[in-house]
C-alpha cells in the first residue's frame, strides 16, 4: 500500500508531461516558396514548413496545412524561404570591431584614406585601428608608407590592417612606440617593407604585424561582447544562423562559452581555437565543447601556413609573375604543421589549416598525410581554409585525404584582375577551382572570409555561380569553367557548410527533426536572373522557430 502514493505520483507527472507535449503547438510557414536539400543531394521544394519545439516536423505543399488544423499558422505571403545560411569561414569579433572602427574597404587612393583617418581622428587620444584598405584599387597599385599617414595624422599612434589582415600600415608614432628602427630584424615568416636607406617603411606583413600589434592595448572581454552583439546583428540580417569563426583567443574561448551558458549567443557558432595563442594547450586540454542547443561547437583548431596573395605573402612554388626572385611566406614550417596537427588529434580536435598559395597547400598535404598515417586522424573532417590556389595535381589529394576545401567565392572576383598579375597562366588553372574539387566527390565549404570581404553570402552565391563582378564582368565570366550551378553553389552554403563542422545532421537542411533555422527573402534565388541575385534582401531570419530578425 506504501507504493500506491508514489505510483499515483508517477502517474501525475507522467500525465502533465503528456498533456503539455499535446497543449505544445506546431507552427506552420505557409503560402512560400520554399527550397531545401535533402541529405541524398535532391533539392525539395515545398510551400509550407511544419516545425514544434524548435525543429522542424515536416515540409509540404498547402495540403499539409490540413493535417495541422490548431497550429499557429504564418502567412509568407508568397516570399522565399531557404534554410538558415551558414558561413563557413569569418571572423566573428574582427566583424565586430569593424563595425565601430575606421572603415577603409571601399578607398580608392591614399589621399582618400588620410581624409578619412583626419576626420575619423577627430578628438580621438588612443590608438587608432583601422581595416580595409586595398593598394591594388589605387591608381600606382603601390604599397604606401609611414609618411602617407603622417601627413594627416602624426601625433597619436595610427594601425591600418590590409583588407585581408595579412598586412598593416603604421604611421611614424606608432612606429615609434613600439620601438621600429632601421636596425629591427624581419622575424621568421614576416616581411618588413623597407625604404631605400633601410628604413622600415610602415608596411609589415604577416608575423612582422606583431612588431607593431603588440603593442596596442589589449581588447577586454567587455569589448569581445560587444563585438559578438554587433557582428551577431549585423550576420543575422543578412540571413546567417550559423558562422564558423576561424581562429578565437583565450578570451573569446572564455566569451563564447559563458554566453552559450547563458544562451545569450546571437547566432550558432563552431569555434577554431587559433594555434598561434599562446593559451593554446590550456583550451586543448579543457576538450571539446558542445551544448545542448547547437549554439556553440569548438572542437577544431585553426593553424596559418602562409599569408595572402594581396600582400604577396601567399607561398608559391616558383616565383611571383610580377616580382622576381620572391615566392611568398611560409607561416609554419612542414615539422611545425605535423606538430600542430599531432597535438589537435591527440585532444580529438580537427585541424583546419590556412592556405593560399600551392606551395603552402602542397606543404600542408604533404603534413596532413605523414600525420594521418603515423597517428591517425584522418576522419576528423581536417580542412584547408581558402585553398585558393593548387597545383593540378594536389587537388586530387584533397579527397585522398578526405581533406575539406573551405573556400570563399568572392575571393575569386574580388582577386581576379590581381591574380593575372600575380600568377601565370599554367597556375591559374589550378586556382578558384571550385568545380575540379566538387566533381571529384570534395565536400566545398563556402564562405566569405569576413571582414575581409562583406559579410553577404548572397554576393559569394552570384559569384559561385557566375565569377563575375557586379557589373557582369568580364564577359560570360572569368574563367568560368570552374563555377558552380545554384544547385551546388545552395548546398556549399548549406549543407556542406554544417558537414565541415560535422553538423549535417543538425542543421543545414529542413529534414525533419533538424534545427528550424531558416530565413525570408525577396527573391526565388534559383529562377531569377543572375544579375539580380547579389541584390537579395532578407525579410526575417529563424533559429530553432524563434524569429531573431526582421527588416524594417
Amino acid at each position: 500500500m506504501r507504493l500506491l502514493p508514489k505510483l499515483a505520483g508517477l502517474l501525475t507527472l507522467s500525465s502533465i508531461v503528456f498533456s503539455s507535449n499535446v497543449i505544445a503547438k506546431f507552427t506552420a510557414v505557409h503560402n512560400v516558396t520554399g527550397y531545401t536539400l535533402e541529405r541524398n543531394g535532391e533539392l525539395n521544394k515545398f510551400s509550407t514548413l511544419v516545425f514544434k519545439n524548435g525543429k522542424v516536423v515536416r515540409t509540404g505543399d498547402e495540403k499539409l496545412l490540413n493535417s495541422y488544423p490548431n497550429a499557429n499558422k504564418i502567412d509568407g505571403k508568397e516570399q522565399f524561404l531557404l534554410p538558415g545560411l551558414i558561413d563557413a569561414h569569418g571572423h566573428i569579433i574582427g566583424l565586430g570591431q569593424n563595425l565601430s572602427r575606421l572603415d577603409l574597404r571601399d578607398t580608392q587612393s591614399k589621399k582618400e584614406v588620410g581624409e578619412k583617418l583626419k576626420a575619423f581622428a577627430k578628438n580621438k587620444n588612443g590608438w587608432i585601428v583601422g581595416r580595409g584598405w586595398n593598394q591594388e584599387n589605387w591608381p600606382d597599385n603601390q604599397f604606401p608608407t609611414a609618411t602617407d599617414l603622417d601627413k594627416y595624422v602624426s601625433d597619436i599612434p595610427v594601425v591600418l590592417t590590409r583588407v585581408d589582415g595579412h598586412a598593416i600600415w603604421a604611421n611614424s608614432k606608432a612606429m615609434s612606440l613600439a620601438n621600429i628602427t632601421p636596425e629591427v630584424k624581419t622575424p621568421m615568416g614576416g616581411e618588413i617593407l623597407r625604404l631605400e636607406n633601410n628604413n622600415p617603411s610602415g608596411i609589415f606583413i604577416d608575423k612582422a604585424e606583431d612588431l607593431i600589434n603588440n603593442h596596442i592595448p589589449k581588447t577586454n572581454k567587455q569589448a569581445i561582447n560587444k563585438a559578438l552583439d554587433l557582428a551577431g546583428q549585423h550576420l543575422l540580417s543578412l540571413g546567417i544562423t550559423s558562422a564558423h569563426d576561424a581562429g578565437i583567443n583565450l578570451d573569446t574561448w572564455q566569451v563564447y562559452k559563458q554566453r552559450a551558458k547563458e544562451k545569450s549567443l546571437p547566432l550558432r557558432v563552431y569555434a577554431m581555437l587559433s594555434a598561434s595563442d599562446p593559451h593554446l594547450d590550456t583550451m586543448l586540454k579543457a576538450g571539446t565543447y558542445q551544448d545542448q542547443s547547437d549554439f556553440l561547437s569548438i572542437r577544431s583548431i585553426k593553424v596559418y601556413a602562409d599569408g595572402a596573395l594581396g600582400s604577396r605573402g601567399a607561398a608559391l612554388l616558383s616565383d611571383y609573375a610580377d616580382r622576381v626572385q620572391h615566392t611568398g611566406l611560409m607561416l609554419e614550417s612542414q615539422e611545425s604543421l605535423e606538430a600542430f596537427y599531432t597535438k589537435s588529434f591527440k585532444h580529438g580536435f580537427t585541424a583546419n589549416t590556412h592556405a593560399i598559395g600551392d606551395r603552402a597547400n602542397k606543404t600542408v598535404l604533404d603534413a596532413y598525410e605523414n600525420v594521418f598515417k603515423n597517428t591517425g586522424g584522418r576522419l576528423l573532417r581536417n580542412r584547408i581554409e581558402h585553398a585558393q590556389i593548387v597545383h593540378i595535381d594536389d587537388i586530387s589529394r584533397f579527397k585522398s585525404l578526405n581533406i575539406i576545401p573551405s573556400m570563399q567565392p568572392v575571393h575569386a572576383t574580388s582577386d581576379m584582375h590581381m591574380a593575372e598579375i600575380r600568377l601565370d597562366d599554367k597556375r591559374l588553372q589550378g586556382a578558384y577551382a571550385w568545380q575540379a574539387f566538387i566533381k571529384q566527390g570534395s565536400h566545398l565549404a563556402a564562405g566569405s572570409d569576413f571582414p575581409v570581404e562583406l559579410a553577404n553570402i548572397f554576393h559569394g552565391f552570384y559569384a559561385a555561380i557566375g565569377r563575375m563582378d557586379h557589373q557582369q564582368q568580364p564577359n560570360n565570366g572569368w574563367r568560368f569553367e570552374q563555377a558552380l550551378s545554384r544547385k551546388q553553389a545552395f548546398k556549399a552554403f548549406t549543407l556542406d557548410a554544417a558537414y565541415s563542422a560535422h553538423q549535417e545532421f543538425k542543421i543545414g537542411s529542413l529534414e525533419r527533426g533538424k534545427w528550424a533555422d531558416f530565413v525570408l527573402v525577396d527573391k526565388d534565388i534559383f529562377e531569377t536572373d543572375i544579375s539580380q541575385i547579389y541584390q537579395t534582401q532578407v525579410l526575417e531570419t529563424w533559429i530553432a522557430g524563434e524569429k531573431r530578425y526582421q527588416k524594417k
